[in-house]
């Protein structure tokens, strides 16, 4: 399995590429040599932005408008409900383009600031050098932790804890690059290995603590089915509910 060509298979890993290509270029035509330090701003800067979007916009509660259910299946409840889904891997392109342009702006506002001669580097080196080759990372890692392949050991550490979120607990461990771990831990999502031990798979787990026919994942299931080559039979599995579901 070639996970570089599955990867850059993807609409927005690309366009993420050109991103750090293009501040990269910046740093070089237009900062001076300590410019480059801002660089390693953009990875911790990046993991809490990985974080938090995941756990404050991604988990969000269901929405009951079928049409908000809909855009929050596509960015992560699909992954949830099908995580073996290469389509369903990746952080859409219209969720990863607004964050991107948000973040530049954020950052170069800030840095005008401070220091306004340099305010476009800084911005190049955190949002697009430091931050983009983060996020960039953080796919590749993710990515490598949903699929059956031979893994490094940092690989197979992170299959580990990401296997506890979706498998174990869905409300922990929301980080996934290498490292993130430390923010679990400071937020308070961390799952310790005392705790796993007692630590049962959770009622409706994959479908997020949603019934599995919910009448929102049924029709998202419907809708998304060629999109993330959904077939008729895994959709039909899909909506079971097993053993003494709660009504």
């Amino acid at each position: 399995m070639n996970r570089a060509k599955m990867i850059l298979g993807h609409t927005s890993i690309p366009p993420m590429l050109v991103a750090v290509a293009v501040g990269l270029v910046i740093l070089v035509t237009q900062g001076p040599w300590w410019i480059w330090l801002f660089a390693v701003l953009g990875i911790p800067t990046q993991m809490l932005n990985e974080y938090s979007l995941h756990r404050y916009i991604f988990h969000l509660p269901p929405p009951k408008r079928q049409w908000a259910f809909d855009l929050l299946y596509q960015a992560h409840y699909g992954h949830h409900d099908f995580p073996t889904k290469i389509k369903l891997f990746f952080a859409p392109i219209w969720v990863t383009l607004p964050i991107l342009a948000l973040n530049i702006g954020i950052v170069w506002a800030l840095a005008a600031l401070v220091l306004p001669a340099h305010a476009l580097a800084i911005a190049a080196a955190i949002v697009l050098v430091g931050g983009t080759g983060t996020f960039l990372g953080y796919e590749w890692f993710h990515m490598t932790a949903h699929l059956t392949v031979p893994k490094t050991w940092v690989e197979r550490h992170v299959t580990t804890l990401h296997n506890q979120h979706h498998f174990r607990d869905f409300s922990k461990w929301f980080h996934v690059s290498p490292g993130g771990q430390i923010i679990d831990r400071a937020m308070g999502t961390s799952i310790n290995h005392d705790a796993l031990r007692q630590q049962q798979r959770i009622e409706f787990i994959r479908t997020l603590g949603m019934r599995p026919d919910d009448a929102r994942l049924v029709a998202a299931r419907a809708r998304f089915a060629e999109k993330y080559d959904l077939t008729p039979t895994e959709i039909t599995r899909a909506a079971q509910v097993q053993g003494t579901a709660r009504a």
